[in-house]
């Protein structure tokens, strides 16, 4: 995967040591909690590298984020529009049970199902066939030469146990009864689940019985979620927390500097962005009654340049962040340095707003997580200042990401007006975030499930089409610049930055940061 080398140095930032250290417990924090343990609920970066320690897909990524072999050991283009997968024999669930070829067709259509927040994984129109035990082939409506490459982030339940314990509904991020399969988990990992305290603790153990051979030292793994930047960096310099995240920008040198602990930071590939409702012809939080100001790409153009971008990055960020023309990391496209961000110009921003029919402005509701992103309460709180400036009043609703996600996206009827949202593309191409957050939907969640505010452009579904079946390197990336072209030119959403990664770590413990900010126990060693 070429698209990968810019960052694979710098994705590996410890070392990896023998597993042949005396074992271990490892205790860590994150700022938000991990709630339902269903593989399906939450497309999520945390969510979904926490779980990843339990399940596994048919392939994974390494420290590079290059495309492994997992619970697949090989896979092959036997037709154009056919794909086989060879499975790895000899595999077992936590619980015993054997991994077939009937729980990755399982997995498949669980997936795709009601209340999944997965479902691009496989496209709805892609057959699965069982050609045997160990066999399974994926047949595709044309050429799709990234079928595989979020396979990692699907992660393959037992059939059998999850239809044992009435789980075959997935429990979306907006239910409140959750089912077996959100409370307990099955995987095949390296590491058990023993116990799950919903957004209060989370312990694991190693599986003895893995398949592959441990690179980790570790018997236990103790999660804790802390919201407080102040707690959670207390914990890790006292030396009561092994690992946190994310260290906040003004405590980087603070945990420098301490002996015994160490900030890791690098790049990210996360694009945090602000997304307005397009879709309404009356926004649901707005004193604007009758129609939809955001359907103006005047004013969508007025926000985005009332926004002082460097000013975020300086004062807010503290130099940890990159501003972002586009809704993807420059090292995930080619030509990402042919565009440029719209200029922070107040008076230009006025000046579109009054001729949009809103000279004394208007005012919005905005939903921002407060758990999620780095200092993300704070950019909401920004931005909103900014705002103010060219007469828009924002009323911030700030929420624990669980409460957040649980009304912005399709489960919750995507009821928002105006919000901050974070994504980090699955295959680290653009052709997931054309689909996910500029597809045109429907408001079941069809089309772009992650496209919260209803931006829609047909000719940008037409070439996000063509983007995914051509093979030609070229003309591929002509096709994304002709999109992110339209999506740019229409301010579909006001990209602001790439945030930077920022983890503190004991000095008696050697993991891999990787560039996508996922956290798997099985690269971590303990002194």
């Amino acid at each position: 995967m070429k698209i990968l080398k810019p960052f694979a140095a710098a994705a590996v930032i410890a070392a990896l040591t023998s597993g042949g250290a005396s074992a271990a417990e490892l205790n860590y924090a994150f700022q938000g909690t991990l709630n339902a343990l269903d593989p399906y609920s939450l497309n999520e970066t945390f969510t979904l590298g926490s779980l990843g320690n339990t399940y596994e897909g048919l392939t994974r990524r390494g420290p590079d984020l290059a495309i492994q072999p997992a619970l697949a050991e090989s896979w092959e283009v036997v037709e154009p529009n056919r794909w086989r997968f060879h499975l790895r024999k000899g595999v077992k669930f936590h619980n015993g049970n054997d991994f077939t070829a009937e729980d990755v067709a399982f997995s498949a259509e669980r997936v795709r199902s009601e209340g999944s927040d997965l479902t691009t994984r496989i496209g709805a129109d892609v057959k699965v066939e069982i050609v045997d035990d160990y066999t399974v082939d994926f047949v595709l409506p044309g050429p799709n030469p990234i079928l595989h490459y979020e396979w990692d982030t699907w992660y393959i339940m037992d059939k059998e146990w999850t239809e044992a314990n009435s789980a075959t509904k997935v429990t979306s991020a907006s239910d409140t009864n959750p089912n077996y399969a959100a409370l307990h988990a099955n995987g095949t990992g390296p590491f058990k689940i023993e116990s799950h305290e919903a957004g209060v603790r989370t312990v694991y153990t190693k599986n003895e019985d893995w398949w592959d051979k441990a690179e980790h030292n570790l018997d236990r793994v103790v999660f804790t979620p802390i919201s407080s930047d102040a707690t959670r960096i207390a914990a890790l310099l006292s030396g009561e927390l092994d690992m946190v995240y994310p260290v906040p920008v003004q405590d980087i040198k603070r945990v420098n500097d301490n002996a015994g602990t160490r900030a890791l930071t690098g790049p990210e590939l996360r694009t945090i962005f602000l997304g307005m409702d397009q879709k309404r012809d009356e926004l649901l939080h707005s004193n604007v009654k009758g129609k939809n100001p955001f359907k103006d790409v005047r004013v969508r153009k007025a926000f985005y340049q009332a926004i002082d971008i460097e000013a975020i990055k300086d004062k807010v960020m503290r130099g940890l962040s990159t501003p972002s023309a586009l809704m993807i990391s420059p090292l995930l496209f080619s030509r990402s340095d042919e565009f440029e961000r719209f200029p922070y110009d107040p008076d230009a921003a006025k000046a579109l707003l009054a001729e949009a029919g809103y000279p004394d402005g208007f005012s919005v509701g905005m939903d921002c997580p407060n758990d999620r992103y780095v200092n993300d309460e704070s950019i909401c709180q920004t931005v909103a200042a900014f705002l103010a400036r060219i007469g828009v009043k924002v009323d911030l609703n700030a929420q624990p990401k669980a409460k957040y996600f649980a009304k912005v996206l399709a489960s919750g009827g995507y009821d928002t007006s105006f919000y901050l949202l974070g994504w980090t593309p699955g295959s680290f191409d653009s052709w997931n975030v054309l689909t996910n957050l500029h597809g045109c939907r429907d408001d079941s969640g069809a089309g772009g499930p992650f496209n919260l505010g209803g931006y829609c452009n047909p000719k940008v579904d037409e070439l996000s089409a063509q983007i995914l079946s051509e093979n030609d390197p070229e003309k591929r990336d002509q096709l994304i610049y002709d999109a992110f072209k339209l999506t740019t030119e229409e301010v579909s959403h006001i990209p602001l930055h790439q945030q930077g990664l920022a983890w503190g770590v004991s000095e008696k413990v050697d993991l891999v940061q990787r560039a996508d900010n996922q956290f798997h126990f099985r690269w971590v060693t303990k002194n």
